[in-house]
């Protein structure tokens, strides 16, 4: 994903960057600047990297104070959109920590259509008592992508981005964030303290416990945050978040008819199917499968993947599946011994061993 990603700075996008430039600094040396860009290493930077190496050199090519960079900037950001826009919040992160306040306004502005959750994060390590002062006065505002960065700028493990080791160590701060959002009528913003939770739940599962126990049953969208942030302890099989969420013992419930290939091919699916039986209802269940991965060192590492979460009131229920082995950038197949499990609110109900070839 992240190789295909990294084509939204092509030389279209170089090339309209540089017109807007242009358009709002009159002196802006636009064939000199896509020169800049498209140097030899240009084609092996990854997302990320391009992202930095555009804004650092827009920090070349507008040779003036931060402030009436920022100003410019401003102008230019209003034609561009999504991923492809957080340049803008890169030049921030990189050029604008000693001037808060101008960065907080800046990040304020680059956010709507866009994202400040990456770059907000050195200034929650380097100012974080203003920092936060800040995020709790966007939590409140008009705008859902203002919101939004309160909620996602503060995760503790957000995703390509630089980890918040005081908050997977005590989340306490964050937790006032999503104090505020919780009752957001927005999804976008609903997501991120989803999101936000889940990653609180990796270091500090108690706390999650705390909140859903505390605001379970309050609104429909309340308990949609609840379920969704507590999906890493639901896949883990926590019998105290299996229990508030009504998943019950499935002691009635037996597997039968379980079929799961012997082997699978480097890059095809692994095809498998069970059938669940029960005398009663099914019930409120959740049906899971476990992939146990050989890994390059000869031990395994698991992953769990949904199959169906949901109410069942007939007493037969047939499932079938595939599960891909093609190599991804986020995972790597190895050939040899696997297994995979069936899982039933988190109890494993049967195990089978499988070669990748």
């Amino acid at each position: 994903m992240a190789e295909e990603l990294k084509k939204i700075y092509s030389q279209e996008f170089i090339e309209n960057l540089s017109n807007s430039l242009q358009k709002h600094y009159k002196d802006f040396k636009k064939e000199d600047f896509k020169k800049a860009i498209f140097i030899d290493i240009w084609k092996n930077l990854e997302l990320k990297q391009r992202m930095r190496h555009i804004s650092t050199n827009l920090n070349e090519f507008l040779p003036f104070s931060y402030k009436e960079q920022i100003e410019v900037l401003k102008r230019v950001k209003d034609e561009f959109v999504s991923l492809e826009a957080m340049i803008f919040q890169d030049f921030v992160e990189v050029f604008g920590l000693n001037d808060f306040e101008i960065s907080m306004n800046a990040l304020e502005k680059f956010t709507i259509k866009s994202s400040s959750e990456f770059a907000i994060r050195q200034f929650i390590i380097k100012y974080e008592e203003r920092t936060l002062k800040q995020m709790k006065l966007w939590a409140k505002s008009q705008n859902e992508d203002i919101r939004r960065l309160a909620s996602e700028g503060c995760r503790p493990r957000l995703p390509w981005a630089i980890a918040l080791a005081k908050y997977k160590e005590n989340p306490k701060e964050v937790l006032k964030i999503i104090e505020i959002l919780k009752n957001d009528s927005s999804k976008y913003v609903q997501k991120s303290v989803a999101n936000n939770l889940n990653d609180i739940s990796k270091d500090n599962p108690n706390l999650v416990l705390e909140f859903v126990k505390s605001n379970l049953g309050v609104s429909k969208e309340l308990d949609w945050i609840c379920k969704h942030g507590s999906r890493t302890l639901l896949k883990a099989g926590n019998k105290e978040i299996l229990k508030l969420f009504s998943f019950k013992d499935t002691k009635h419930i037996t597997i039968s008819n379980f079929y799961c290939d012997d082997f699978v091919k480097l890059g095809d699916d692994l095809e498998f199917s069970f059938e669940l039986i029960t005398k009663e209802k099914l019930g409120n269940i959740r049906v899971e499968y476990q992939i146990d991965y050989l890994k390059q060192n000869n031990k395994y590492g698991k992953k769990v993947f949904m199959i169906s979460q949901n109410d069942f009131s007939i007493n037969k229920k047939e499932f079938s599946k595939k599960q891909s082995f093609k190599n991804l950038s986020t995972r790597k197949h190895y050939l040899g011994k696997h297994f995979i499990k069936i899982l039933l609110n988190g109890k494993e109900l049967i195990k089978k061993e499988f070669q990748v070839i």
